[in-house]
């Protein structure tokens, strides 16, 4: 019996980047969105990866040149790959709740499984495609390839009917090269759209407030997808509040009460197939405090509470530009970045290699580290970030990324972000 999957499980490097400056998106893909639905399973110290099912939408909503290149490295890549010549013809980046999970003690004695998904262009010809797993120490832990062919009858076809009602909230001034947005209702009821619709609004405003997307507003294409639950709100495990919402989303991630995010993300995206999207951001019909980014997967925030704003456009700084926390808790020293290693978030650094992130942005004279002065900030290299006290430090004294009180993104910040909005865009 011909299979779909041909599996290899290996821990070598990435395959190396062929020339492919001359490829075009029409020589190997079509208008089409391939979705792979992806389990990652293991503990601290273990990863496994499968293949849960592979999906077949239409249209294609990322970006259409520099195909193999990544603006961000993640915490794991996926890449396409030619079959019959091996070269790289799509790559990107990603992090995941089950990475982040890893980092905490649970893992040490506990075995769990996560959803994933991840969107490549849909192939013209048969491909091999390989997700890389790195740990925090930037090597791959754990690979996972298998050879796609485009024709399998046993790819699901979804997104062409029975497609989840949604608004256009704004129109990119050009569609071809643009950022897709789409806003997803969890725990409104379907009497509950219109709120659902105006706190879209809202958060439109909040991001849109902010350079550098202020500048650059006309860049993004914006959706609000109405998915609708039986249940108004969000579970809170820690009250005993168990709710039924579209997303089964909840507080209390990882014993955090302010951590609010889901597990079910082959949900999330089969609510939002046929709508277009390639960035997500989940609304939840809350005023308990918290929310959750994670880099090119999704962001998730509550609404109705007083820091709505500040915290959507602070997840957004995570799951758009993959922009690392800047603050720091004396009693939640999370063991996520080594001293010895330079993160790859570029608005944290270790110091290890500081040429590579903004010590061009640096006054001459400034000492490094540097001294916080709220009275005259200046660029530096200040201690407590990256939820590390002592290894760990950011560029500004403040920011979107360190503070809720805090009006804008810093300037380090400002530039990564524009830098990624280019690099799909232009």
């Amino acid at each position: 019996m011909k299979r779909l999957f041909r599996f290899l499980l290996t821990l070598s490097m990435l395959m190396p980047l062929h020339e492919i400056s001359a490829q075009t998106f029409d020589e190997y893909f079509c208008d089409s969105t391939l979705r792979i639905d992806y389990i990652f399973a293991g503990d601290s110290s273990t990863q496994e990866i499968s293949v849960s099912k592979l999906n077949l939408m239409p249209r294609w909503f990322g970006k259409r040149q520099r195909l193999a290149e990544m603006p961000v490295e993640g915490n794991g890549q996926i890449s396409v790959s030619d079959h019959r010549t091996g070269q790289v013809v799509y790559r990107n980046s990603f992090s995941t709740l089950f990475q982040e999970w890893q980092s905490y003690d649970e893992a040490k004695h506990a075995r769990k499984a996560f959803e994933n998904v991840f969107l490549v262009p849909y192939p013209k010809d048969t491909v091999d495609i390989r997700l890389d797993l790195r740990n925090n120490r930037r090597q791959i832990i754990a690979s996972y390839s298998f050879t796609m062919v485009p024709n399998d009858i046993l790819v699901r076809h979804i997104g062409f009917s029975r497609v989840t009602p949604y608004t256009t909230v704004q129109q990119a001034a050009d569609t071809t090269k643009c950022i897709h947005i789409a806003f997803l209702a969890e725990g409104y009821k379907t009497e509950e759209m219109d709120v659902f619709l105006n706190d879209v609004d809202t958060a439109v405003q909040a991001i849109f407030a902010h350079e550098p997307f202020k500048s650059l507003r006309s860049k993004f294409n914006i959706v609000a997808v109405k998915s609708p639950s039986a249940d108004s709100g969000t579970s809170e495990p820690s009250k005993g509040i168990w709710r039924n919402t579209a997303l089964h989303s909840h507080f209390d991630t990882f014993y955090s009460n302010r951590y609010l995010t889901t597990l079910h993300l082959f949900d999330m995206h089969d609510l939002l197939a046929g709508t277009p999207y390639e960035h997500i951001i989940v609304l939840v019909n809350t005023s308990q405090y918290g929310g959750g980014g994670i880099l090119n997967s999704y962001n998730l925030s509550m609404t109705h509470n007083k820091y709505f704003k500040p915290v959507v456009v602070h997840e957004f700084g995570h799951s758009f530009a993959g922009l690392g926390d800047e603050y720091a808790y004396e009693q939640e020293l999370i063991p996520m970045y080594p001293k010895d290693i330079e993160p790859w978030e570029q608005n944290l650094t270790t110091l290890v290699d500081f040429k590579s992130k903004w010590a061009d942005m640096v006054a001459p004279g400034t000492p490094i580290p540097t001294k916080p002065d709220l009275k005259h900030p200046k660029v530096g290299a200040y201690l407590g970030a990256g939820y590390d006290l002592e290894h760990v430090y950011r560029s500004y004294p403040d920011c979107r990324m360190r503070t809720n009180l805090t009006p804008d993104f810093c300037p380090v910040c400002q530039r990564a972000i524009t830098k990624l909005i280019n690099f799909y865009t232009e």
